[in-house]
């Protein structure tokens, strides 16, 4: 009997010591209650979006293993882009896709975001202002006193007129009806364009139906790439810009309350997605050119678009008189112009 006692007792104490053993070496599986979950809207449609943040997103939720996942929202389906801000400020949405200008940030730089007319020449301008000329830690000041967290910026395509009738000339511009930014749209009404806002999921009817007249809103890979080349008939090799200045934010308590590994990743990600964009439009603006084989390329006169540089230039300096972090936002993209232009080829042509 205590022999049986004992070998009973060294057998439970064995098994216990064994499946503590077991508990330690097996990690801890995530509760479905305890995974971090965002919601996050782009600006862009399905459609572009499957190319410039599904990419990143899916990587993220991969990586984080089950401790964090976001659901990604195209262009309006939780909210009309211009209510963007709104809702992450509030935290209905956690995390955003965009420019400053579309989603209406009531900031000082929102005038920048986008399409500020001749400021970048070529994508790369973009991550050299913000990392190298002090754009970023102007950005982050600003949202920071909106309650919204400034993750990182990145560029995406040139900004082109694509329109069912060619553009050949400044005069061509007259009275056409143009999706476009709101920045882009306010210099560009000196030219005769007439600015249109709409939601971006109609565009392509809009343009079909004849309630726009065209598309000043990316390069030609976009319109390739959502479909309006289906409905419009030119492209004009001239831009307003070259690149785009896109963000993605967060809403800062949501921001604050992950764990440090997480925001990093999150941001790892996001840079990631905006190296992918560099190559993804610079070989698809060029290739389409040639091969796209829908649309007709025009061209405005070197000597006639001169006059829309100069015009950039005065449009600056008003934009400049606004504000004190405008004035020196603008200081920043004249003294990167000027350090480019001096610097020559292949930093600038001519």
């Amino acid at each position: 009997m205590t022999t049986s006692r004992r070998s009973f007792l060294t057998k439970t104490a064995t098994l216990a010591v064994g499946a503590g053993a077991a508990t330690l070496a097996t990690p801890a599986v995530t509760r479905a209650q305890d995974v971090i979950k965002w919601r996050m809207q782009t600006y862009a449609g399905a459609a572009l979006g499957e190319e410039v943040v599904k990419p990143a997103i899916d990587a993220f939720n991969r990586m984080a293993a089950g401790q964090m996942e976001i659901e990604l929202f195209y262009a309006d389906q939780l909210v009309p882009t211009g209510e963007l801000f709104q809702a992450m400020q509030r935290g209905t949405i956690d995390c955003v896709q965009s420019d400053d200008d579309s989603m209406a940030s009531p900031t000082e730089v929102t005038v920048f975001g986008g399409y500020f007319p001749m400021a970048l020449r070529y994508s790369l301008d973009v991550p050299a202002l913000f990392n190298k000329y002090g754009l970023k830690a102007i950005w982050e000041e600003e949202y920071a006193k909106v309650g919204v967290k400034h993750i990182s910026a990145g560029a995406w395509d040139p900004c082109h007129f694509a329109t069912k009738d060619p553009i050949n000339s400044l005069a061509d511009l007259q009275g056409k009806r143009i999706f476009t930014f709101p920045t882009a749209g306010r210099f560009l009404t000196q030219f005769g364009v007439v600015p249109v806002t709409l939601p971006w999921e109609d565009i392509e009817v809009a343009v079909q139906t004849g309630e726009l007249d065209g598309i000043a809103w990316s390069g030609i890979t976009e319109v390739y790439t959502v479909g309006w080349s289906n409905v419009t008939n030119y492209f004009l090799t001239n831009n307003i810009s070259g690149a785009w200045i896109g963000h993605f934010f967060a809403n800062m308590d949501k921001w604050n309350a992950l764990p440090p590994h997480l925001q990093e990743m999150l941001a790892t990600c996001f840079e990631q997605s905006h190296y992918y964009r560099q190559h993804w439009y610079w070989a698809g603006e060029a290739d389409l050119r040639l091969n796209g084989g829908k649309l007709q390329l025009t061209t405005i006169p070197d000597e006639e678009w001169a006059t829309v540089e100069a015009a950039a230039v005065t449009f600056w300096d008003e934009i400049a008189a606004e504000s004190e972090v405008k004035a020196k936002v603008v200081a920043i993209f004249k003294e990167y112009n000027d350090v480019q232009n001096k610097a020559g080829r292949p930093y600038r042509y001519g």
